[in-house]
Protein backbone atom coordinates (compact mmCIF):
# COMPACT_ATOMS: atom_id res chain seq x y z
CA UNK A 1 0.00 0.00 0.00
CA UNK A 2 1.22 3.81 -0.84
CA UNK A 3 2.10 6.03 2.10
CA UNK A 4 -1.03 9.02 1.97
CA UNK A 5 0.87 12.47 2.72
CA UNK A 6 -0.03 14.32 5.41
CA UNK A 7 -1.68 16.83 3.03
CA UNK A 8 -4.12 14.56 1.74
CA UNK A 9 -4.94 13.63 5.10
CA UNK A 10 -5.71 17.26 6.29
CA UNK A 11 -8.09 16.78 3.06
CA UNK A 12 -9.72 14.42 4.50
CA UNK A 13 -10.53 16.00 7.50
CA UNK A 14 -10.83 19.15 6.44
CA UNK A 15 -13.81 17.85 3.52
CA UNK A 16 -15.28 15.03 5.97
CA UNK A 17 -18.43 17.59 7.26
CA UNK A 18 -18.65 18.57 3.25
CA UNK A 19 -18.70 15.01 2.38
CA UNK A 20 -20.98 14.10 5.14
CA UNK A 21 -24.01 17.30 4.18
CA UNK A 22 -23.78 16.03 0.50
CA UNK A 23 -24.36 12.09 0.73
CA UNK A 24 -27.78 13.91 2.96
CA UNK A 25 -28.39 15.93 0.13
CA UNK A 26 -28.26 13.27 -2.53
CA UNK A 27 -30.44 11.16 -0.84
CA UNK A 28 -33.58 13.64 -0.04
CA UNK A 29 -33.42 15.67 -3.11
CA UNK A 30 -34.43 18.97 -1.48
CA UNK A 31 -32.26 21.87 -1.87
CA UNK A 32 -29.00 22.16 -1.01
CA UNK A 33 -25.97 24.10 -2.56
CA UNK A 34 -22.17 24.26 -1.02
CA UNK A 35 -21.05 27.39 -3.92
CA UNK A 36 -22.57 30.83 -3.03
CA UNK A 37 -24.75 31.78 -6.45
CA UNK A 38 -24.74 35.65 -5.60
CA UNK A 39 -21.28 37.78 -6.03
CA UNK A 40 -21.07 39.74 -2.52
CA UNK A 41 -19.18 36.58 -1.14
CA UNK A 42 -16.86 36.57 -3.58
CA UNK A 43 -15.62 39.74 -2.34
CA UNK A 44 -16.36 43.41 -2.71
CA UNK A 45 -13.47 43.91 -5.96
CA UNK A 46 -14.31 40.14 -7.33
CA UNK A 47 -16.03 41.73 -10.71
CA UNK A 48 -13.24 44.15 -11.39
CA UNK A 49 -10.44 41.20 -10.11
CA UNK A 50 -11.85 38.29 -12.24
CA UNK A 51 -12.00 40.98 -15.34
CA UNK A 52 -8.05 41.63 -14.40
CA UNK A 53 -7.25 37.84 -14.06
CA UNK A 54 -8.98 37.33 -17.58
CA UNK A 55 -7.49 39.76 -19.43
CA UNK A 56 -4.01 38.35 -18.23
CA UNK A 57 -4.39 35.54 -19.94
CA UNK A 58 -5.29 37.35 -23.54
CA UNK A 59 -2.65 37.42 -26.19
CA UNK A 60 0.26 34.82 -24.81
CA UNK A 61 0.36 30.99 -23.94
CA UNK A 62 -1.49 29.53 -21.41
CA UNK A 63 0.96 28.00 -18.87
CA UNK A 64 0.27 24.66 -17.90
CA UNK A 65 2.01 21.34 -17.97
CA UNK A 66 1.26 18.72 -20.81
CA UNK A 67 3.40 15.68 -21.21
CA UNK A 68 5.03 15.67 -24.60
CA UNK A 69 3.85 19.16 -26.02
CA UNK A 70 5.63 20.66 -28.75
CA UNK A 71 4.04 23.88 -30.86
CA UNK A 72 0.98 25.35 -29.65
CA UNK A 73 -2.78 25.43 -30.70
CA UNK A 74 -5.71 27.78 -30.08
CA UNK A 75 -8.02 29.51 -32.05
CA UNK A 76 -11.26 30.65 -29.49
CA UNK A 77 -12.85 33.55 -30.60
CA UNK A 78 -15.08 35.54 -28.08
CA UNK A 79 -19.22 36.05 -29.43
CA UNK A 80 -18.81 39.20 -27.68
CA UNK A 81 -16.31 40.63 -29.84
CA UNK A 82 -13.16 40.73 -28.17
CA UNK A 83 -9.42 39.69 -29.22
CA UNK A 84 -8.41 36.29 -27.11
CA UNK A 85 -4.94 34.94 -28.68
CA UNK A 86 -5.01 32.84 -26.50
CA UNK A 87 -2.46 29.36 -27.53
CA UNK A 88 -2.22 26.41 -25.44
CA UNK A 89 0.54 23.60 -25.47
CA UNK A 90 -0.06 21.06 -28.33
CA UNK A 91 -0.07 17.54 -26.61
CA UNK A 92 1.17 14.87 -28.12
CA UNK A 93 -1.28 11.72 -27.56
CA UNK A 94 0.84 9.14 -27.26
CA UNK A 95 2.87 10.70 -24.11
CA UNK A 96 -0.69 11.90 -22.53
CA UNK A 97 -1.92 8.90 -22.21
CA UNK A 98 1.37 7.14 -20.79
CA UNK A 99 1.51 10.08 -18.42
CA UNK A 100 -1.87 9.53 -17.32
CA UNK A 101 -1.22 5.66 -17.09
CA UNK A 102 1.90 5.71 -15.37
CA UNK A 103 -0.24 8.40 -12.57
CA UNK A 104 -3.27 6.12 -11.97
CA UNK A 105 -1.45 3.47 -9.75
CA UNK A 106 -0.82 5.50 -6.48
CA UNK A 107 -4.43 6.89 -7.39
CA UNK A 108 -5.99 3.87 -7.66
CA UNK A 109 -4.51 2.68 -4.45
CA UNK A 110 -5.77 5.39 -2.46
CA UNK A 111 -9.37 4.82 -0.25
CA UNK A 112 -12.80 6.45 -1.48
CA UNK A 113 -12.14 9.28 1.25
CA UNK A 114 -9.15 10.32 0.52
CA UNK A 115 -9.83 10.54 -3.50
CA UNK A 116 -13.33 11.95 -2.40
CA UNK A 117 -11.91 15.08 -0.54
CA UNK A 118 -8.57 15.76 -2.77
CA UNK A 119 -11.71 16.16 -5.49
CA UNK A 120 -13.60 18.35 -2.99
CA UNK A 121 -10.69 20.42 -2.27
CA UNK A 122 -10.46 20.86 -6.32
CA UNK A 123 -13.69 22.05 -6.41
CA UNK A 124 -13.70 24.79 -3.31
CA UNK A 125 -10.11 26.12 -5.13
CA UNK A 126 -12.29 26.51 -8.40
CA UNK A 127 -15.12 28.02 -6.31
CA UNK A 128 -12.66 30.58 -5.27
CA UNK A 129 -11.91 31.33 -8.89
CA UNK A 130 -15.43 31.65 -9.72
CA UNK A 131 -14.58 35.35 -10.45
CA UNK A 132 -12.03 34.95 -13.03
CA UNK A 133 -14.28 31.91 -14.47
CA UNK A 134 -17.23 34.91 -15.27
CA UNK A 135 -15.32 35.98 -17.63
CA UNK A 136 -13.61 32.98 -18.84
CA UNK A 137 -17.23 31.22 -20.03
CA UNK A 138 -18.68 34.66 -20.83
CA UNK A 139 -16.17 35.10 -23.86
CA UNK A 140 -15.96 31.53 -25.47
CA UNK A 141 -19.54 30.65 -24.42
CA UNK A 142 -21.22 34.14 -25.23
CA UNK A 143 -23.47 33.77 -22.15
CA UNK A 144 -24.06 36.48 -20.48
CA UNK A 145 -22.52 37.95 -17.14
CA UNK A 146 -25.16 36.50 -14.58
CA UNK A 147 -25.70 33.40 -16.01
CA UNK A 148 -21.85 32.71 -16.81
CA UNK A 149 -21.24 33.60 -13.14
CA UNK A 150 -23.82 30.77 -12.37
CA UNK A 151 -23.72 28.24 -14.38
CA UNK A 152 -20.26 28.65 -15.15
CA UNK A 153 -19.36 28.87 -11.83
CA UNK A 154 -21.48 27.75 -8.49
CA UNK A 155 -23.71 25.71 -10.29
CA UNK A 156 -21.22 23.85 -12.03
CA UNK A 157 -19.20 23.13 -8.79
CA UNK A 158 -22.68 21.49 -7.66
CA UNK A 159 -22.81 19.67 -10.16
CA UNK A 160 -18.93 18.71 -10.13
CA UNK A 161 -20.09 17.45 -6.24
CA UNK A 162 -22.96 15.99 -7.00
CA UNK A 163 -20.75 13.30 -9.28
CA UNK A 164 -18.16 13.18 -6.53
CA UNK A 165 -20.89 12.51 -3.66
CA UNK A 166 -22.27 9.90 -5.98
CA UNK A 167 -18.80 8.38 -6.71
CA UNK A 168 -18.27 8.17 -3.45
CA UNK A 169 -21.17 6.44 -2.23
CA UNK A 170 -20.85 3.94 -4.77
CA UNK A 171 -17.43 2.90 -3.74
CA UNK A 172 -18.34 2.58 0.02
CA UNK A 173 -21.07 0.64 -0.71
CA UNK A 174 -18.44 -2.44 0.03
CA UNK A 175 -16.53 -2.28 3.06
CA UNK A 176 -13.10 -1.01 3.13
CA UNK A 177 -11.94 -3.01 5.56
CA UNK A 178 -11.00 -6.60 6.06
CA UNK A 179 -14.24 -9.01 6.62
CA UNK A 180 -14.56 -12.55 7.95
CA UNK A 181 -16.83 -14.79 5.98
CA UNK A 182 -17.74 -17.57 7.94
CA UNK A 183 -19.89 -20.80 6.85
CA UNK A 184 -21.48 -22.59 9.50
CA UNK A 185 -20.33 -27.00 8.63
CA UNK A 186 -22.70 -28.27 10.91
CA UNK A 187 -20.75 -31.03 13.36
CA UNK A 188 -17.58 -30.07 11.22
CA UNK A 189 -15.34 -26.74 11.77
CA UNK A 190 -16.55 -23.93 10.03
CA UNK A 191 -15.31 -22.41 6.84
CA UNK A 192 -13.56 -19.31 7.44
CA UNK A 193 -12.23 -16.76 4.85
CA UNK A 194 -10.92 -13.61 5.39
CA UNK A 195 -12.54 -11.25 2.45
CA UNK A 196 -11.31 -7.59 1.51
CA UNK A 197 -12.28 -5.23 -1.94
CA UNK A 198 -10.44 -3.45 -3.62
CA UNK A 199 -12.12 -0.42 -5.92
CA UNK A 200 -10.70 -0.71 -9.81
CA UNK A 201 -11.14 1.97 -11.82
CA UNK A 202 -11.48 1.03 -15.18
CA UNK A 203 -8.58 3.16 -17.11
CA UNK A 204 -8.41 6.05 -18.69
CA UNK A 205 -11.21 8.49 -19.31
CA UNK A 206 -11.15 11.50 -21.51
CA UNK A 207 -13.74 13.97 -20.61
CA UNK A 208 -14.46 15.90 -24.29
CA UNK A 209 -16.02 19.38 -23.41
CA UNK A 210 -18.85 21.43 -25.18
CA UNK A 211 -18.68 25.00 -26.71
CA UNK A 212 -21.82 26.86 -24.79
CA UNK A 213 -21.31 24.61 -21.08
CA UNK A 214 -17.94 23.78 -21.06
CA UNK A 215 -18.27 23.72 -16.91
CA UNK A 216 -21.48 22.62 -16.05
CA UNK A 217 -21.35 19.90 -18.47
CA UNK A 218 -17.84 18.84 -18.10
CA UNK A 219 -17.44 18.78 -14.51
CA UNK A 220 -19.82 16.00 -13.75
CA UNK A 221 -18.02 13.48 -16.05
CA UNK A 222 -14.37 14.83 -14.86
CA UNK A 223 -15.02 14.14 -11.06
CA UNK A 224 -17.07 10.79 -11.74
CA UNK A 225 -14.13 9.84 -13.08
CA UNK A 226 -11.49 11.02 -10.86
CA UNK A 227 -13.33 10.35 -7.74
CA UNK A 228 -13.44 6.43 -9.31
CA UNK A 229 -10.12 6.48 -9.69
CA UNK A 230 -9.72 7.18 -13.23
CA UNK A 231 -6.96 9.50 -14.61
CA UNK A 232 -8.95 12.07 -16.94
CA UNK A 233 -7.56 13.69 -20.35
CA UNK A 234 -9.90 17.13 -20.96
CA UNK A 235 -10.10 17.61 -24.70
CA UNK A 236 -11.89 21.02 -24.77
CA UNK A 237 -14.00 22.15 -27.44
CA UNK A 238 -11.64 24.39 -29.19
CA UNK A 239 -14.05 27.31 -29.47
CA UNK A 240 -14.14 26.86 -25.66
CA UNK A 241 -10.73 25.97 -23.68
CA UNK A 242 -9.97 28.73 -21.41
CA UNK A 243 -12.14 27.15 -18.77
CA UNK A 244 -11.21 23.80 -18.65
CA UNK A 245 -7.45 24.66 -18.91
CA UNK A 246 -8.06 26.40 -15.95
CA UNK A 247 -9.84 23.62 -14.31
CA UNK A 248 -7.18 21.40 -14.74
CA UNK A 249 -4.17 23.67 -13.93
CA UNK A 250 -5.98 23.98 -10.73
CA UNK A 251 -6.82 19.92 -10.33
CA UNK A 252 -3.22 19.61 -10.83
CA UNK A 253 -1.65 21.84 -8.78
CA UNK A 254 -4.35 20.48 -5.97
CA UNK A 255 -3.24 16.63 -6.87
CA UNK A 256 0.64 17.63 -6.66
CA UNK A 257 0.27 19.13 -3.00
CA UNK A 258 -1.55 16.38 -2.02
CA UNK A 259 1.33 13.57 -3.17
CA UNK A 260 -0.55 12.34 -6.33
CA UNK A 261 0.81 12.34 -9.56
CA UNK A 262 -0.44 15.77 -11.52
CA UNK A 263 -0.87 13.99 -14.51
CA UNK A 264 -4.51 12.30 -13.23
CA UNK A 265 -5.54 15.26 -15.07
CA UNK A 266 -3.98 16.54 -18.02
CA UNK A 267 -5.26 19.06 -21.04
CA UNK A 268 -5.31 17.79 -24.65
CA UNK A 269 -6.21 21.18 -26.26
CA UNK A 270 -6.71 21.11 -30.05
CA UNK A 271 -7.98 23.23 -32.54
CA UNK A 272 -10.58 23.61 -35.51
CA UNK A 273 -7.85 22.74 -38.42
CA UNK A 274 -6.48 19.57 -36.80
CA UNK A 275 -8.95 17.85 -34.74
CA UNK A 276 -7.70 14.75 -32.02
CA UNK A 277 -11.52 14.14 -30.70
CA UNK A 278 -11.62 10.34 -33.04
CA UNK A 279 -7.89 9.79 -32.74
CA UNK A 280 -7.66 10.32 -29.22
CA UNK A 281 -11.46 8.71 -28.32
CA UNK A 282 -10.45 5.41 -30.33
CA UNK A 283 -7.01 4.90 -28.65
CA UNK A 284 -6.67 1.14 -26.37
CA UNK A 285 -5.76 3.33 -22.92
CA UNK A 286 -9.63 5.33 -23.37
CA UNK A 287 -11.65 3.43 -21.03
CA UNK A 288 -14.39 6.48 -20.26
CA UNK A 289 -15.43 8.97 -22.69
CA UNK A 290 -17.95 11.88 -21.40
CA UNK A 291 -18.94 13.82 -24.43
CA UNK A 292 -21.65 16.82 -24.47
CA UNK A 293 -22.62 17.96 -28.23
CA UNK A 294 -24.17 16.53 -31.66
CA UNK A 295 -26.08 13.89 -32.28
CA UNK A 296 -23.47 13.36 -35.03
CA UNK A 297 -20.33 12.94 -33.37
CA UNK A 298 -22.15 11.41 -30.38
CA UNK A 299 -23.19 8.19 -32.58
CA UNK A 300 -20.01 7.95 -33.71
CA UNK A 301 -18.40 8.04 -30.16
CA UNK A 302 -21.06 5.30 -29.47
CA UNK A 303 -20.13 2.97 -32.39
CA UNK A 304 -16.80 3.30 -32.62
CA UNK A 305 -15.20 3.69 -28.93
CA UNK A 306 -16.58 -0.07 -28.12
CA UNK A 307 -12.97 -0.83 -25.53
CA UNK A 308 -14.52 2.28 -23.53
CA UNK A 309 -17.90 3.34 -21.82
CA UNK A 310 -19.07 6.08 -23.38
CA UNK A 311 -21.53 8.23 -21.91
CA UNK A 312 -22.78 11.22 -24.03
CA UNK A 313 -25.83 14.12 -23.93
CA UNK A 314 -26.78 14.60 -27.71
CA UNK A 315 -29.41 16.79 -29.67
CA UNK A 316 -33.15 16.45 -28.51
CA UNK A 317 -36.38 18.28 -29.13
CA UNK A 318 -37.99 19.52 -25.65
CA UNK A 319 -41.42 20.43 -25.82
CA UNK A 320 -43.89 21.99 -24.05
CA UNK A 321 -48.02 21.33 -24.16
CA UNK A 322 -49.85 23.55 -23.89
CA UNK A 323 -53.67 22.49 -22.70
CA UNK A 324 -55.17 25.43 -20.92
CA UNK A 325 -54.28 27.53 -17.76
CA UNK A 326 -55.64 29.45 -14.41
CA UNK A 327 -52.61 31.86 -14.86
CA UNK A 328 -52.31 32.98 -18.71
CA UNK A 329 -49.94 36.15 -18.03
CA UNK A 330 -47.73 34.20 -15.83
CA UNK A 331 -47.45 31.36 -18.43
CA UNK A 332 -46.91 33.74 -20.98
CA UNK A 333 -43.97 35.65 -18.69
CA UNK A 334 -42.37 32.16 -17.77
CA UNK A 335 -42.57 30.85 -21.67
CA UNK A 336 -40.97 34.03 -22.52
CA UNK A 337 -37.93 34.04 -20.69
CA UNK A 338 -37.50 30.17 -21.41
CA UNK A 339 -37.70 30.69 -25.24
CA UNK A 340 -34.83 33.76 -24.21
CA UNK A 341 -32.50 32.83 -21.96
CA UNK A 342 -29.02 32.64 -23.58
CA UNK A 343 -31.05 32.71 -26.40
CA UNK A 344 -32.20 29.20 -26.60
CA UNK A 345 -28.63 27.92 -26.75
CA UNK A 346 -29.21 25.51 -24.01
CA UNK A 347 -29.98 21.64 -24.21
CA UNK A 348 -33.05 22.09 -22.07
CA UNK A 349 -34.65 24.89 -23.92
CA UNK A 350 -38.07 24.24 -25.66
CA UNK A 351 -38.42 24.01 -28.91
CA UNK A 352 -41.46 22.74 -29.68
CA UNK A 353 -45.01 24.32 -28.03
CA UNK A 354 -48.09 21.92 -28.57
CA UNK A 355 -51.51 23.80 -28.39
CA UNK A 356 -54.73 22.03 -29.32
CA UNK A 357 -56.36 23.59 -32.28
CA UNK A 358 -59.46 24.34 -30.86
CA UNK A 359 -57.93 26.41 -28.32
CA UNK A 360 -57.72 26.54 -24.30
CA UNK A 361 -59.43 27.64 -21.55
CA UNK A 362 -57.88 30.33 -19.07
CA UNK A 363 -58.34 32.46 -16.19
CA UNK A 364 -59.28 35.21 -19.04
CA UNK A 365 -61.52 32.86 -20.98
CA UNK A 366 -61.42 30.85 -23.79
CA UNK A 367 -58.28 31.79 -25.98
CA UNK A 368 -58.12 30.22 -29.50
CA UNK A 369 -55.04 28.69 -31.04
CA UNK A 370 -53.80 31.77 -33.12
CA UNK A 371 -54.18 34.20 -29.37
CA UNK A 372 -52.28 31.33 -27.98
CA UNK A 373 -49.68 31.39 -30.30
CA UNK A 374 -49.56 35.44 -30.83
CA UNK A 375 -49.19 35.62 -27.20
CA UNK A 376 -46.30 33.89 -27.14
CA UNK A 377 -44.36 35.61 -29.53
CA UNK A 378 -45.85 38.95 -27.96
CA UNK A 379 -44.35 37.96 -24.32
CA UNK A 380 -40.89 37.35 -26.23
CA UNK A 381 -40.79 40.79 -28.28
CA UNK A 382 -42.12 42.87 -25.06
CA UNK A 383 -39.51 40.76 -22.72
CA UNK A 384 -36.70 41.41 -25.01
CA UNK A 385 -38.32 45.11 -26.36
CA UNK A 386 -35.13 47.08 -23.81
CA UNK A 387 -31.84 46.28 -25.44
CA UNK A 388 -30.03 47.03 -23.19
CA UNK A 389 -32.49 44.60 -20.63
CA UNK A 390 -32.36 41.81 -23.78
CA UNK A 391 -28.74 41.51 -23.66
CA UNK A 392 -28.35 40.54 -20.29
CA UNK A 393 -30.87 37.30 -20.88
CA UNK A 394 -29.92 36.73 -24.52
CA UNK A 395 -25.87 36.75 -23.80
CA UNK A 396 -24.63 36.74 -27.50
CA UNK A 397 -24.75 33.69 -30.02
CA UNK A 398 -21.46 31.05 -29.76
CA UNK A 399 -20.98 29.62 -33.08
CA UNK A 400 -21.76 32.25 -36.58
CA UNK A 401 -23.15 29.19 -37.46
CA UNK A 402 -26.33 28.85 -35.32
CA UNK A 403 -27.06 32.63 -36.25
CA UNK A 404 -27.43 31.29 -40.11
CA UNK A 405 -29.63 28.78 -38.93
CA UNK A 406 -32.13 31.12 -37.79
CA UNK A 407 -32.50 32.43 -41.32
CA UNK A 408 -33.16 29.40 -42.51
CA UNK A 409 -36.02 28.36 -40.29
CA UNK A 410 -37.75 31.00 -40.85
CA UNK A 411 -37.81 30.15 -43.98
CA UNK A 412 -39.85 26.91 -42.95
CA UNK A 413 -43.04 28.22 -41.56
CA UNK A 414 -45.83 30.67 -40.93
CA UNK A 415 -43.27 33.92 -38.73
CA UNK A 416 -44.95 34.38 -36.30
CA UNK A 417 -41.82 36.05 -34.62
CA UNK A 418 -39.38 37.37 -36.33
CA UNK A 419 -35.42 37.28 -35.08
CA UNK A 420 -33.69 40.45 -35.39
CA UNK A 421 -29.87 41.47 -34.73
CA UNK A 422 -28.91 43.65 -31.29
CA UNK A 423 -26.35 46.40 -31.05
CA UNK A 424 -24.91 45.38 -27.44
CA UNK A 425 -24.68 48.47 -25.75
CA UNK A 426 -20.86 48.30 -24.20
CA UNK A 427 -19.40 44.93 -26.37
CA UNK A 428 -19.76 46.57 -29.60
CA UNK A 429 -18.51 43.47 -31.55
CA UNK A 430 -21.02 40.80 -29.76
CA UNK A 431 -23.12 38.57 -32.23
CA UNK A 432 -26.88 38.91 -30.41
CA UNK A 433 -30.17 38.13 -31.95
CA UNK A 434 -33.42 37.82 -30.12
CA UNK A 435 -35.60 34.43 -31.37
CA UNK A 436 -37.58 33.81 -33.79
CA UNK A 437 -40.90 31.88 -33.62
CA UNK A 438 -43.06 29.74 -36.38
CA UNK A 439 -46.43 28.09 -36.45
CA UNK A 440 -45.94 24.98 -38.21
CA UNK A 441 -48.72 22.05 -38.96
CA UNK A 442 -48.77 18.73 -37.26
CA UNK A 443 -47.76 17.16 -41.05
CA UNK A 444 -44.07 18.89 -40.63
CA UNK A 445 -42.54 16.34 -37.84
CA UNK A 446 -39.93 16.00 -40.70
CA UNK A 447 -39.29 19.79 -39.43
CA UNK A 448 -39.96 19.92 -35.81
CA UNK A 449 -38.58 16.52 -35.11
CA UNK A 450 -34.92 17.37 -35.63
CA UNK A 451 -33.49 20.21 -33.36
CA UNK A 452 -33.21 23.22 -34.48
CA UNK A 453 -30.69 24.23 -31.84
CA UNK A 454 -30.85 28.01 -30.98
CA UNK A 455 -32.85 30.53 -30.94
CA UNK A 456 -36.26 28.95 -33.06
CA UNK A 457 -39.22 27.82 -31.58
CA UNK A 458 -42.80 26.08 -33.34
CA UNK A 459 -46.62 26.71 -32.10
CA UNK A 460 -47.61 23.11 -33.36
CA UNK A 461 -51.53 22.86 -33.82
CA UNK A 462 -52.70 19.40 -32.33
CA UNK A 463 -56.79 17.91 -32.56
CA UNK A 464 -56.58 18.66 -28.54
CA UNK A 465 -54.54 17.91 -25.28
CA UNK A 466 -54.32 14.43 -25.40
CA UNK A 467 -53.30 14.49 -29.19
CA UNK A 468 -50.75 17.05 -28.12
CA UNK A 469 -49.09 15.12 -25.62
CA UNK A 470 -49.05 11.48 -27.77
CA UNK A 471 -47.59 13.40 -30.26
CA UNK A 472 -44.64 14.81 -27.92
CA UNK A 473 -43.92 11.61 -26.42
CA UNK A 474 -43.72 10.10 -29.95
CA UNK A 475 -41.13 13.03 -31.12
CA UNK A 476 -39.40 12.36 -27.68
CA UNK A 477 -39.22 8.17 -27.90
CA UNK A 478 -38.04 8.36 -31.94
CA UNK A 479 -35.57 11.92 -31.29
CA UNK A 480 -35.07 12.53 -27.75
CA UNK A 481 -35.62 15.23 -24.99
CA UNK A 482 -34.17 16.54 -22.20
CA UNK A 483 -37.14 18.42 -20.57
CA UNK A 484 -40.44 18.08 -21.27
CA UNK A 485 -43.34 20.46 -19.98
CA UNK A 486 -47.19 20.79 -19.20
CA UNK A 487 -49.88 23.47 -18.57
CA UNK A 488 -52.98 21.90 -17.68
CA UNK A 489 -55.66 22.49 -15.03
CA UNK A 490 -56.49 18.93 -15.61
CA UNK A 491 -55.15 16.51 -13.07
CA UNK A 492 -56.25 13.88 -15.09
CA UNK A 493 -54.40 15.44 -18.16
CA UNK A 494 -51.47 15.80 -15.78
CA UNK A 495 -51.26 12.44 -14.51
CA UNK A 496 -51.81 11.49 -18.06
CA UNK A 497 -49.06 13.52 -19.00
CA UNK A 498 -46.97 11.85 -16.45
CA UNK A 499 -47.37 8.40 -17.79
CA UNK A 500 -46.39 9.41 -21.51
CA UNK A 501 -43.36 10.99 -19.62
CA UNK A 502 -42.57 7.89 -17.98
CA UNK A 503 -42.69 5.77 -21.44
CA UNK A 504 -40.73 8.40 -23.04
CA UNK A 505 -38.66 9.00 -20.19
CA UNK A 506 -38.06 12.42 -20.14
CA UNK A 507 -38.57 15.15 -16.94
CA UNK A 508 -41.46 16.64 -16.68
CA UNK A 509 -42.62 19.94 -15.24
CA UNK A 510 -45.78 21.16 -14.74
CA UNK A 511 -47.74 24.99 -14.68
CA UNK A 512 -44.63 27.23 -14.28
CA UNK A 513 -45.58 30.27 -13.96
CA UNK A 514 -43.05 31.52 -11.46
CA UNK A 515 -39.50 31.97 -10.87
CA UNK A 516 -38.84 28.44 -12.10
CA UNK A 517 -38.07 27.69 -15.42
CA UNK A 518 -37.98 24.51 -17.66
CA UNK A 519 -34.89 24.83 -19.00
CA UNK A 520 -32.79 25.05 -15.87
CA UNK A 521 -31.69 22.16 -13.29
CA UNK A 522 -30.87 22.22 -9.80
CA UNK A 523 -28.06 19.72 -8.59
CA UNK A 524 -28.41 17.55 -5.78
CA UNK A 525 -32.56 17.80 -6.39
CA UNK A 526 -33.08 17.64 -10.02
CA UNK A 527 -31.49 14.62 -12.67
CA UNK A 528 -30.25 16.83 -15.83
CA UNK A 529 -31.53 14.39 -18.61
CA UNK A 530 -32.66 10.63 -17.67
CA UNK A 531 -30.62 8.15 -20.02
CA UNK A 532 -33.51 6.94 -21.05
CA UNK A 533 -34.05 8.08 -24.70
CA UNK A 534 -32.08 9.02 -27.68
CA UNK A 535 -31.18 12.73 -26.43
CA UNK A 536 -28.92 11.22 -23.75
CA UNK A 537 -27.96 7.83 -22.77
CA UNK A 538 -26.69 9.05 -18.92
CA UNK A 539 -28.38 11.15 -16.07
CA UNK A 540 -26.62 14.09 -14.27
CA UNK A 541 -25.79 13.02 -11.78
CA UNK A 542 -26.93 9.71 -10.70
CA UNK A 543 -25.68 6.32 -9.45
CA UNK A 544 -25.74 4.76 -13.12
CA UNK A 545 -23.42 7.52 -13.60
CA UNK A 546 -20.77 6.89 -11.93
CA UNK A 547 -20.92 3.26 -10.84
CA UNK A 548 -20.27 2.02 -14.27
CA UNK A 549 -16.87 3.66 -13.71
CA UNK A 550 -14.73 1.12 -11.65
CA UNK A 551 -15.24 -2.36 -10.68
CA UNK A 552 -14.92 -4.14 -7.12
CA UNK A 553 -12.05 -6.76 -7.30
CA UNK A 554 -12.11 -9.15 -4.28
CA UNK A 555 -9.23 -10.83 -2.62
CA UNK A 556 -10.37 -13.80 -0.46
CA UNK A 557 -7.64 -16.31 1.93
CA UNK A 558 -8.09 -18.71 4.70
CA UNK A 559 -8.61 -17.13 7.93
Amino acid sequence: MNVISTRAMELVSKHKPTLEKAVEAANARGYWSLYPEHLKPYGETAKDDGMAAFKAHLGKPFEIDVPGASGTVGAEESPFGIEMGITYPKPDIDEVLKAAQAAMPDWRRAVPEVRASVCAEILERLNKRTPEMIFAVMHTTGQAFMMAFQAGGPHAQDRGLEAVTYGYMAMTQVPEGEVIWEKPQGKNPPLVMKKHWRVAPRGVAVTIGCSTFPTWNGYPGLFASLVTGNPVVVKPHPGAVLPLAITVKIAREVLAEAGFDPNLVTLAADDHNAPIAKELCTRPEVKVIDFTGSTAFGNWLEDNCRQAQVYTEKAGVNFVVIESTDDFKGMIRNMSFTLSLYTGQMCTTTQNIFVPKGGIETDQGHKSFDEVAEALAKGVEKFLSDDARAVEVLGAIQNPATAERIKEAEKMGQVILESRPIDHPYLKGARVHTPAMLVLEKDRAADYCKECFGPVSFVIACDDGADCIETAKRTVREHGAITAGLYSTSRDLVEQAEEACLDAQVALSVNLTGGVFVNQTAAFSDFHATGGNPAANAALVDLAFVANRFRFVGVREPA
